[in-house]
C-alpha cells in the first residue's frame, strides 16, 4: 500500500498527465509534511510507557467513585474511601509483582498526600526500580491558583516525594492533565524535565519553557483504566482486546518512524485481580514481539532531549 509521501507524489504526476484537475493538483503537491523523527536511538523499535498512579489516599472527602450517586455533604461515604484502600493495601502490591514478573520498569505518579500516608509504598517502588514522579500536593485541581499557590502546591507535593523515597522527582502530571498558565514555567523553574499532560502525539517532543527545551511525553486516554474500566465500564476482556489493537497499529508504524505507546494504570483499578491477570497477558503479548522495549518516563525524556531529531514545537 502506497504511503502518504507515495501518494502526494503519485496524485501530483497524475494531475501533469490531465487526469486531475489543475485545482486538485496544486492542493496534493503542496501539502503540508508532518514532522517525523525517525527511529529511537538505542534501536528499540517500539518504547511502551507504562504509567501507575498512586492516588489512593490522597482522595478528598467527597470522592469519585465507581458508585453511582455521591453521598450528601456532611456524610462521610464509607465504601467510597474503601474503595480507594484498596489501592495501597492491594493494587499497587499487585502490580509491583505484575511488572517485576515481566522485568520491566514503570513511572508512578505519586500524589503528596497519598505517599504521605503510604512512605513506606512510596520507597518501596522506588527500590524495586521504578520511577517516582510528581502529581502534585493532594487530589485537586491547580489550574485556578495564583502563581505562588501553584508553585506552593507543586512544591508541597515534591517534597513528600522526596521525603519519602530519597529521590527528587524531574516528571509531571497534574491533576485529570488540567495545568494552568503557569503550570509549565513553574515546572521549569523546579528543576522537572517532562510533563505528561498532552494527548496530541504517539511520541514524546519538545518545547521551549523559558527559552530552555522542555520535554513532553504524551499521556493517553485510550489505554486508560480509569477511562475505560471505571468510565466505560469495559471488560477485562474488551481492554485486553482495544489495548492489543493500540499497540499491533502502534507496532506497524514503527517499522518507518518513531512510536511511543502509553498505557495508565490506577492503583485500585489497574491493581485489581483481573486486570493483573489481562495486563500480564497484554505485557507477554508485546514482548513477544522484536524491538518492543519498556521504558520509564523520565528515560523517554532524557532520550528525546538528548536527540536533536526529536520533534521540536
Amino acid at each position: 500500500m502506497a504511503t502518504r509521501k507515495e501518494f502526494l507524489k503519485t496524485a501530483g504526476l497524475v494531475g501533469l498527465a490531465g487526469m486531475v484537475n489543475p485545482v486538485s493538483m496544486m492542493a496534493a503537491t503542496t501539502a503540508p509534511q508532518r514532522q517525523q523523527s525517525p527511529g529511537w536511538t538505542d534501536g528499540s523499535r517500539l518504547v511502551v510507557s507504562v504509567s501507575m498512579q498512586f492516588e489512593a489516599g490522597g482522595q478528598p472527602a467527597h470522592p469519585e467513585s465507581p458508585f453511582p450517586q455521591n453521598m450528601p455533604k456532611g456524610y462521610k461515604d464509607w465504601p467510597a474511601n474503601t474503595w480507594y484502600e484498596y489501592g495501597y493495601k492491594e493494587g499497587i502490591p499487585r502490580m509491583l509483582d505484575n511488572w517485576d514478573k515481566h522485568g520491566i520498569k514503570v513511572t508512578s505518579h505519586m500524589v503528596g498526600s497519598a505517599v504521605e500516608k503510604n512512605p513506606a509504598l512510596a520507597r518501596e517502588i522506588v527500590q524495586r526500580g521504578h520511577e517516582a514522579a510528581a502529581h502534585g500536593r493532594d487530589w485537586s485541581s491547580q489550574y485556578m491558583l495564583s502563581y505562588e499557590e501553584e508553585k506552593r502546591f507543586i512544591k508541597d507535593g515534591v517534597e513528600a516525594v522526596k521525603k519519602a523515597t530519597g529521590v527528587m522527582p524531574v516528571g509531571y502530571n497534574a491533576n485529570w492533565l488540567r495545568r494552568g498558565d503557569n503550570t509549565l514555567t513553574i515546572l521549569q523553574e523546579l528543576g522537572f524535565l517532562y510533563h505528561i499532560d498532552d494527548l496530541s502525539r504517539d511520541e514524546p517532543f519538545i518545547t521551549k519553557v523559558n527559552n530552555i527545551d522542555f520535554a513532553v511525553v504524551p499521556y493517553t486516554l485510550r489505554c486508560n483504566d480509569i477511562q475505560l474500566i471505571t468510565g466505560q465500564w469495559f471488560s477485562t476482556d474488551q481492554f485486553l482486546q482495544q489495548v492489543k489493537m493500540e499497540f499491533d497499529q502502534l507496532y506497524e508504524e514503527a517499522a518507518h518512524r518513531r512510536r511511543m505507546m502509553s498505557i495508565s494504570f490506577h492503583d485500585r483499578i489497574g491493581g485489581s485481580p483481573q486486570m493483573v491477570k489481562a495486563t500480564s497477558e497484554l505485557f507477554a503479548y508485546m514482548q513477544q514481539h522484536a524491538g518492543v522495549s519498556f521504558k520509564r518516563k523520565d528515560e523517554i525524556a532524557k532520550m528525546a532531549l538528548a536527540d536533536k531529531h526529536t520533534i521540536r514545537e
